[in-house]
């Protein structure tokens, strides 16, 4: 299921449907098929314009990330669970060093909580979620990251064999009832919060919503931009990917419903 999801993607998201919806207008022209041709090459265009010049995908990014918002800090806190996916593996294991990509806020945000509640156990849960598995996930590339914030190693519990948000939730289920841990906080990304919250609720794992690594303003509308076409589409594919994410999903009966409600 992994490496479908990971060959899905590959096709699914708005520039790579751009281009297939092209080069199917193209190889339909080439046969004669002239109105179907037609018809490809303009899904292709509009998908396109719709993903570089327009607000629809930041939009819908945005709903996500609105969702749930933060909770005032509690009086107390005995794990911090925070979802892998910031650490550019690949990367550090060619140069070294830490690298981190968007999602660095998880774990500059886990800090904090470390900070703010040093009783609490810190509960990494990521494995390598590359096509080859050849690298480090994202529980083994903490520790260092972690550790140079004064973060001791005996408060780290690491699950390194996730790949998919599913097996962050049912592995992280399995540890925590291990160590007898609850009241547990989830720290990860804002616009991926709603997924993960019902795939914890749905395996009766009860958390406070954390979220971080914003990426919208929260004050944007529908409409035409013609001002960051580049980043229009990188915040588009993010949407797409999520909202798919929540479908599939809710249709497998993995979350009671599309998109939970705080």
């Amino acid at each position: 299921m992994f490496l479908v999801s990971k060959i899905f993607w590959l096709v699914a998201q708005p520039l790579s449907l751009s281009f297939l919806a092209a080069l199917a207008g193209l190889m339909a022209m080439a046969a004669g098929l002239r109105r179907i041709g037609v018809l490809f090459s303009g899904l292709g265009a509009l998908t396109l314009f719709v993903t570089l010049f327009t607000a629809a995908g930041p939009y819908a990014l945005q709903t996500l990330e609105d969702r749930f918002p933060r909770p005032a800090a509690p009086a107390s806190l005995a794990c911090i669970i925070v979802l892998g996916g910031a650490f550019e593996n690949e990367v550090m294991a060619g140069r070294g060093g830490m690298e981190f990509n968007q999602a660095a806020d998880r774990f500059i945000e886990t800090v904090v909580l470390a900070k703010r509640y040093p009783e609490a156990r810190i509960l990494v849960s990521g494995g390598d979620g590359s096509f080859s598995g050849a690298y480090a996930g994202d529980a083994d590339a903490s520790r260092g990251f972690l550790a140079a914030f004064g973060v001791s190693d005996e408060r780290l519990i690491r699950e390194e064999e996730s790949r998919t948000t599913f097996e962050n939730a049912r592995n992280t289920k399995a540890i925590l009832a291990e160590n007898g841990l609850s009241n547990c906080a989830l720290v990860t990304s804002a616009f991926h919060m709603p997924r993960s919250v019902g795939l914890f609720r749905a395996l009766d794992i009860p958390i406070i919503p954390w979220p971080t690594d914003y990426r919208t303003s929260g004050n944007i509308g529908l409409g035409f931009d013609f001002t960051q076409p580049s980043l229009n589409a990188q915040l588009t594919t993010t949407a797409v990917r999520e909202w798919i994410g929540l479908l599939a999903y809710y249709l497998s009966g993995r979350t009671p419903s599309m998109l939970p409600a705080p």
